[in-house]
């Protein structure tokens, strides 16, 4: 298997969104609006994006 990489940025500020999906995106590594991060892609990695979806885009 090839190391698949996955681009995930913040587009949507998480201020007023609920606690776990806060707590999704620092664990997706994002910190800051519009921080990019490559991230190894798995279905663990996939699950946490698709619950966060709303706030975030992806590429990759």
């Amino acid at each position: 298997m090839a190391d698949n990489k996955i681009k995930v940025t913040l587009v949507k500020s998480v201020i007023g969104t609920k606690q776990s999906h806060r707590a999704t995106v620092r664990g997706l590594g994002l910190r800051r609006l519009n921080h990019t991060v490559e991230l190894v892609d798995t279905p663990q990695v996939r699950g946490m994006i698709n619950k966060v979806r709303y706030l975030v885009k992806c590429e990759g």
